[in-house]
């Protein structure tokens, strides 16, 4: 009975190790809401990173990295703070990939992240508001999308360059919409544009005629809808187009998806937009690599894929996969000096770290993170051509 006892009790240690050897991930995304048709690629990313370094073997000593996926719903705070609750919990992840949309992801990080130490980087927040200068983050919240006060600008030479010096806009009424919005605006506004009207829009509804009437009114040489491809947006848009009020409109990255091109093809023939892109050498990389298994070019997908890689490679910088201590390495590992790491070199990287060496991480976007850990930024401009969302270029 005595060597029973011991022989279970040394299975029941080699478990515990192997257990606390595994990293796990939290994956919380917009699973259902309003940009639901863009997260299963953006999840799938994260998650081809997570099996790139777990079959290396090389992370922490052989540490194998599994993700636990949870609902952010993208607009429910209060759904986006539970899930997240329980991921660290119940499910004690070691670090967070999200949230998605910002108003959440700011909830989250707030309500969950700070009050338990855990690090979150996310793909596609962009509200200003969750700057580092306006949030006290512990230094634990990054992001590998830019922020929208970029975007802002980027939108006016978008505009400025197709010869469009009046618009309305429409904005989703949360934190990313108005945040877009207020900082479109001054950019537009300062470079000699003129906006017409700025007026907020409710996700959810099933008519937006009065929306679009208001917005009519304004008028405007094009329609800038700041709003969900899956939600308000496409309402609104469908609105404009069937009452004619609007045939051309200008789209930032939460409206850019598959969706768009199949919601509305032809009928929006030469509208423009952007979300965050490259054409860098990590992007063909990236979508080489990918193949076929999912669409390696959605919004915010390859983001997503580089959100994974940081947390796991400055976990291995910091030889820990404690978030108050490898937090401290995400700059470190993701900026220069260092030996360049693409796409599929994951492997590669932790070798080096592991060797003592630095590595300056590019991955799939061109990563740099600037100020309290922003990504600096590039983007990819779209033209809706043959019905279809075509590449003009990357800026």
């Amino acid at each position: 009975m005595k060597k029973l006892l011991t022989a279970t009790a040394a299975t029941a240690l080699m478990a515990g190790t192997a257990f606390a050897d595994d990293v796990k991930i939290g994956v919380i995304l917009g699973f259902t809401g309003p940009i639901e048709s863009l997260t299963p690629s953006m999840a799938d990313g994260a998650e081809l990173a997570m099996k790139e370094v777990t079959d290396s073997g090389l992370l922490l000593d052989g540490a194998s990295v599994s993700s636990v996926r949870a609902d952010s719903t993208c607009v429910d705070a209060g759904a986006a703070t539970a899930a997240a609750e329980r991921l660290v919990t119940s499910d004690q992840v070691n670090a967070i990939m999200g949230a998605d949309c910002s108003g959440v992801t700011g909830a989250i990080l707030n309500n969950v992240a700070v009050a338990n130490g855990v690090v979150m980087i996310s793909p596609s927040a962009t509200s200003p508001g969750l700057s580092h200068n306006d949030n006290e983050d512990n230094g634990l919240f990054f992001r590998t999308a830019p922020s929208d006060a970029r975007q802002g600008v980027v939108m006016t030479e978008v505009l400025m360059e197709e010869g469009i010096k009046e618009v309305a806009v429409t904005y989703t009424n949360n934190d990313y919409g108005k945040g877009l919005a207020d900082s479109f605006q001054a950019a537009f506004e300062a470079a000699g544009g003129t906006v017409t009207i700025s007026a907020a829009h409710e996700d959810g509804k099933a008519d937006y005629s009065a929306e679009v009437g208001a917005l009519a009114a304004a008028g405007g040489e094009r329609l800038v809808v700041a709003g969900y491809v899956d939600q308000g947006g496409s309402g609104i848009v469908r609105a404009a187009l069937d009452s004619g009020a609007f045939d051309t409109f200008h789209f930032p990255d939460g409206m850019i998806g598959a969706q768009l091109a199949e919601n509305f093809g032809d009928e929006i023939e030469g509208s423009t937009g952007q979300h965050p892109g490259t054409d860098s050498e990590g992007a063909a990389m990236f979508a080489e690599m990918v193949g076929d298994a999912f669409d390696a070019t959605s919004p915010f997908t390859p983001e997503s894929y580089d959100a994974a890689a940081l947390i796991m490679l400055a976990m291995e910088a910091a030889g820990s996969k404690d978030s108050n201590v490898f937090k401290e390495h995400v700059m470190d590992v993701a900026n220069a000096p260092g030996e360049q790491i693409f796409p599929g070199e994951l492997a590669k990287a932790l070798q080096i770290l592991k060797d003592g060496g630095d590595i300056d991480y590019v991955g799939a976007t061109a990563v740099e993170l600037i100020g309290g850990g922003e990504s600096a930024g590039n983007y990819r401009q779209i033209v809706i051509e043959g019905g279809e969302i075509t590449t003009a270029k990357f800026r």
